[in-house]
């Protein structure tokens, strides 16, 4: 059928508002901080095939998720046991369907209209815990993926609309926060409903025809608009080599090998030579690794526009298995983030020179997660508090970086309100600031990173945690400067220090403070380029010190008076 172009555009954009209104039920309903402040999680929308149409704002890590855990569901539940109407399918398995780590929770919706699978619902967030050895369900000395949580794969939660009971009631057995965790789940099944029932509309306002046309040219529309970027960066071989720091056992660094092909039709990334699969669970698996590639992909050639299944058509991952960016079961995983992170962090570095024009100098580099978890001393309750942090983003060719914005990985993330983490948890925040410890000087100046401290108001706490970035700062691009680095440090009630990078279960008692830092961006440019003005106006607000000034760029006493 010929449908014409403003009801294609209607119908492509009604899909992209069904995301949005899926995405705003998970915010409004879910229980968990993580989830309803920090928004560490993400929608989507696919056909029937699983091939993606549409997705709400959320964490750039679930970007390619939302496709391949569809995929994935399909692949499972075959002719023999075809999925029905009224299913809700709940999926956490890190080495397939996009997977991440045991703590993300994929649910996935068929619908089904007059007998037909005319789409998919999908969301996939991160639950605060899901059982396991520790609390936060993440170990950085895990060394298989048993002592990491419960295992999901690929299991129907609601089978023809009726609730699984016996699959919640084993759910509410092991998890150490059920009621909040139960919560969690039904709020992703209701944003899914919301998204059928939306869905359904649409096809009965303009028809299913028109519906699956519209969905092929919006398809049709991402894959032709990123064909026509990749094109802009000039075709060559280019080759780079990042490092894991750590495999949380102290050893290391293991390199991160990368060869990129580009050509006018694609973009292929080759990982071979990469470190074997780590001991800990510093380690990736081969389809987020997918996830991280696409989501590299998208930022270069079309960051701005919706993203479906067409936006990747153009990107090919290259990967041997065991390795520490392909690691198989039951290789430990939950610290992936990290891996991940350094893996587009390499793909942008490598291709930064090429187009700098496109793309910044280096950011922090670490998801810069923390886990408390401790005995809340006013309810009594036992808490878990799971929180990424915000740092400097690197400076680009048309402006400094951005400060106190989450990762790559994160995407539309938040931070938790103090209000909110000293409510919820048994901590008060004693600062919460930009630092100046230096770095990311360039005509465009780095992002700065930040500083949290709080104290522990609990009788006694545990505190994990893993900060890549630690010893390798952040890159410059054109000719700026490296920026600085992650870390956090333990500071008692008789003022002693304890500096740390990658840890788990450090005993904290009360009164003892926890105080994070996240690394400065790389600068972007010669710092001999920077005009004065600029140079005050960071000293005025304390972005950078008169010392550095003096010594980083050409500003001298005399130029105090300007």
């Amino acid at each position: 059928m010929a449908l014409d172009k403003f009801t294609s555009d209607i119908i492509q954009d009604s899909l992209i508002s069904i995301g949005e209104a899926m995405f705003e039920t998970i915010q409004r309903t879910s229980m968990s901080p993580i989830i309803y402040e920090a928004l560490d999680y993400a929608v989507g929308i696919t056909d029937g095939e699983g091939r993606l149409l549409a997705q709400g704002n959320g964490v750039i890590t679930f970007l390619a998720a939302m496709s391949l855990v569809v995929e994935e569901t399909l692949e499972r539940f075959g002719e023999d046991n075809p999925l029905k109407e009224g299913d809700v399918i709940m999926a956490n398995t890190p080495y397939a369907g996009g997977g991440t780590h045991l703590s993300d929770i994929a649910l996935i919706t068929p619908i089904f209209y007059k007998g037909e699978r005319v789409a998919f619902t999908v969301n996939k967030a991160h639950w605060t815990d899901i059982g396991g050895t520790n609390p936060g369900s993440v170990s950085t000395v895990s060394t298989e993926i048993y002592q990491e949580g419960i295992h999901f794969p690929f299991v129907k939660v609601k089978e023809e609309g009726r609730l699984n009971q016996a699959l919640i009631k084993m759910l509410e057995a092991n998890v150490r926060l059920p009621k909040s965790t139960l919560g969690d789940l039904f709020s992703g099944i209701a944003a899914n409903d919301v998204g059928a029932e939306r869905i359904i509309k649409l096809i009965e306002k303009y028809g299913l025809e028109a519906y699956k046309q519209a969905a092929e040219e919006f398809m049709a529309y991402g894959e032709r608009i990123s064909l026509k970027e990749l094109r802009k960066i000039p075709n060559g071989v280019y080759e780079n080599t990042g490092w894991i720091e750590n495999d949380g056992f102290g050893n290391g660094p293991f390199p991160l090998k990368l060869k990129i092909t580009i050509s006018d039709e694609n973009m292929t990334c080759d990982f071979t030579g990469s470190h074997e699969q780590l001991k800990g669970p510093l380690n990736l698996s081969r389809t987020g690794l997918e996830t991280a590639v696409r989501a590299a992909f998208k930022a270069i050639t079309t960051p701005t526009l919706p993203a479906n299944n067409g936006s990747f058509k153009h990107v090919k991952l290259i990967c041997p298995e065991n390795t520490i960016v392909s690691a198989k079961s039951p290789a430990p995983i939950s610290v992936y983030y990290e891996v991940f992170l350094a893996a587009i962090d390499l793909l942008l570095k490598t291709l930064g020179p090429v187009v700098p024009e496109k793309l910044p100098a280096g950011h922090f580099r670490s998801v810069c997660v923390t886990y408390i978890s401790g005995i809340h001393p006013v309810t009594n309750e036992f808490y878990v508090q799971a929180e990424p942090l915000s740092g400097g983003w690197g400076a680009c060719a048309f402006h400094d970086g951005n400060r106190g914005q989450f990762s790559y990985a994160h995407g539309e993330s938040y931070n938790i309100p103090a209000e909110t983490r000293e409510r919820k948890y048994g901590v008060v925040v004693e600062e919460y600031a930009f630092h100046n410890e230096g770095g990311g000087y360039g005509e465009f100046q780095g992002g700065n990173g930040q500083y949290l401290t709080f104290r522990v108001l609990s009788d006694e706490a545990y505190l994990t945690g893993a900060f890549l970035g630690y010893s390798i700062p952040t890159w410059g691009l054109n000719e700026g400067h490296e920026g600085s680095y992650n870390y956090f440090t333990v500071i008692r009630t008789d003022g002693t220090e304890e500096q740390y990078n990658i840890v788990t279960n450090v005993k904290l008692n009360k009164g003892d403070k926890v105080k994070l830092v996240t690394a400065t961006g790389g600068g972007y440019g010669n710092p001999a380029d920077r005009p004065l003005e600029k140079v005050q106006i960071d000293i005025k607000n304390g972005y950078i010190t008169k010392e550095q000034a003096l010594e980083h760029y050409n500003f001298s006493l005399d130029n105090e008076h300007l």
